[in-house]
Formats: C-alpha cells, sequence, structure tokens
C-alpha cells in the first residue's frame, strides 16, 4: 500500500525540467515594456508647439516673438533701400546768413535784439551814434536855404534886365550876366541839395534794420563799442559786424560728396533728410547746387540739398543724413 503511494508520487526525469520557451517570452515582454516606458518618459518635440497653444510661456515661445517683432523693420529697410540710391551725412547750414555791418566808422549806442530773437524785415535792431551826422545835415539844410534865396535874387534881376533890355537901357551885357547869374544859382542850389541828400543818407544809415524775416544768430558787438566797415590794425581792430540773421525756414544740408559717388547725383534730384538728433524726422529735400569746382586734397565736390518745409527740429551746424532717391 504504502508502495503504491510512493509510485504516485514519483516525477519522471524529463517532466522535471520546465519549458525554456516561456522564460524567454517573459524575458522579451519585460524588455519591450521597459523600452515602452522609456519611449513615453522622453520629451518629444511637439511640448512646444503644445504649450504655445494652451497659454504657457517657454523660452521657444519668447525667441519665436522677437524673430517676428523684428520682421517689419527688416522690411522697412528693404523697401527704404530700393528707391535709394545713395545715403550720405552732411551739416544741416542756413541759405543765408546775413552778417550786418556799419557803412562807415561809429559808436553803437544801442541794441534791441538778443541771440535767439526772432526779427521782421525792416525792423531797427541797433543804432549808432548820430549826432555828429544831424549837425552835418542842418549845415547842408542851411546851405540849400542860402542858394534858394541866392535863385531868387539871381531870378529879380533877370527880370528888371529884361525890362530895361527891353527900352534899350541895359546893354547887351548886363543881360547876359544876369541870365548867367541865374543859371549858376540854380547850379549852386543843386549841389547843395545833393550835399543835403548825402547828410541825410548819412544819417539814416546810423539807424540799422534787418533786411529780412529771421532769427538773430549771434550777436557780435556791445553799446559803446567801436563799429567799422572793415577791420584794420590786428585782431584788436574794431568789430566789423554788428549782429548775424538768418531765416531758418530757408534751410541746406551741406555735403562733400565722394567723387565715386558723383555719377549718383544730378541737379533737382529728389532727396530724404533725417537730423542725426531726431532720426524719427524725416523731411522732403531735393539737390539745389552742385559746386562746379571739386576739392582736389579731399577727392570730393560740395553739394547742397534744400529742405522742404523745415521746423524746429532741424538745427543749423548739426548733423543729418540725407538719401539720395531714384
Amino acid at each position: 500500500m504504502n508502495t503504491d503511494k510512493l509510485k504516485s508520487l514519483h516525477i519522471e526525469r524529463g517532466q522535471k525540467q520546465r519549458p525554456t520557451g516561456v522564460i524567454w517570452t517573459i524575458v522579451i515582454v519585460v524588455i519591450l515594456i521597459t523600452l515602452g516606458a522609456i519611449y513615453m518618459a522622453r520629451p518629444k518635440g511637439g511640448t512646444e508647439t503644445r504649450m504655445v497653444k494652451s497659454g504657457a510661456k517657454s523660452p521657444m515661445t519668447s525667441t519665436s516673438t522677437a524673430a517676428v517683432s523684428v520682421a517689419p523693420n527688416t522690411n522697412a529697410a528693404t523697401a527704404s533701400a530700393k528707391d535709394s540710391v545713395l545715403t550720405v551725412s552732411g551739416y544741416i547750414i542756413n541759405r543765408e546768413r546775413i552778417e550786418l555791418s556799419p557803412r562807415f566808422m561809429g559808436v553803437v549806442t544801442w541794441i534791441g535784439v538778443r541771440k535767439g530773437d526772432v526779427v521782421t524785415n525792416g525792423q531797427v535792431v541797433v543804432l549808432l551814434d548820430d549826432a555828429e551826422y544831424k549837425a552835418h545835415l542842418r549845415q547842408a539844410e542851411g546851405a540849400v536855404a542860402n542858394a534858394t534865396a541866392a535863385l531868387s535874387k539871381a531870378g529879380l534881376d533877370f527880370e528888371r534886365i529884361s525890362q530895361l533890355n527891353k527900352s534899350d537901357i541895359a546893354s547887351k551885357e548886363a543881360f547876359d550876366n544876369t541870365r548867367i547869374a541865374v543859371e549858376s544859382a540854380r547850379a549852386t542850389l543843386k549841389e547843395t541839395q545833393g550835399a543835403r541828400d548825402v547828410a541825410q543818407a548819412y544819417l539814416d544809415w546810423c539807424t540799422i534794420r534787418s533786411p529780412i524775416n529771421g532769427v538773430v544768430l549771434e550777436k557780435l558787438v556791445d553799446p559803446n563799442e567801436l563799429v567799422a566797415p572793415q577791420s584794420f590794425g590786428g585782431p584788436r581792430g574794431p568789430s566789423t559786424a554788428l549782429i548775424a540773421v538768418a531765416d531758418l525756414q530757408d534751410l541746406q544740408v551741406e555735403i562733400d560728396l565722394n567723387e565715386a559717388d558723383l555719377s549718383k547725383i544730378f541737379l533737382k534730384q529728389n532727396c530724404r533728410v533725417s537730423p542725426e538728433a531726431y532720426l524719427d524726422k524725416v523731411y522732403e529735400g531735393y539737390v539745389a547746387e552742385i559746386a562746379p569746382e571739386a576739392n582736389r586734397a579731399k577727392g570730393t565736390l560740395q553739394i547742397k540739398v534744400q529742405v522742404r518745409k523745415p521746423d524746429k527740429f532741424l538745427t543749423p551746424e548739426l548733423s543729418a543724413k540725407v538719401e539720395f532717391l531714384k
């Protein structure tokens, strides 16, 4: 009985070995699961896209935004370059700078303007000492009065001699003498009138007026200073100018153009002007002047660009950029 039970519990040698195929199947499944987990945990290229869509910020999103904001400026610069053949820098200048100078040596008694003041055409800006010229005028007026009286007397003498000459009482010589005296008196009157006009002119020149509507750029003298039409006696001689004025609505840009670029420029060519201090300000202009002679030492030619409708942002002697258009 016991022997039969032991036989029933006995396991054959072939049944003791587990099947190797099942083990390898399990190993392969474990490896595949591990690889899948690693793949799912790895960051994917579309993450940034999903973050942008959901409103989250990331470094990539900031970079993309910056690229988009720069693009319009690049396009604008490209558009500007397409219609421009040359861009150079120059200096803003007044088309006309007028320095008021006296016509004769004199002493300044009054100056009615300061640097930066606005003046109008005909406005009195400086007075010179006129005492001497008032005296000359009175003297000339006295000479005119004497000449007028002499002409009147000569006329009366001529009339009396003419009546006597008709009656053959006065001689022909007396008649001729009185006639010549009348002509001489008339000539003397004209001479004295001319001297009076000269004295009046000198007196008028003591009052100096602005010849244009503009702005006082510089005040060159003070009251009680001696001024003269031209300087002499070295650097400490009399001043030669009183004030300098200019019209700030009549401005140009002066450029020294390289001779290699001269073929790109012509008279009346349209331009764009931008002051270096305010590059966002753009003004229309045109080539107003091309110098007839070059600077051999520099290899340049001077060009002047007239600015249309200038305003307060264009300051003379500051630099400006000029674009010459096709």
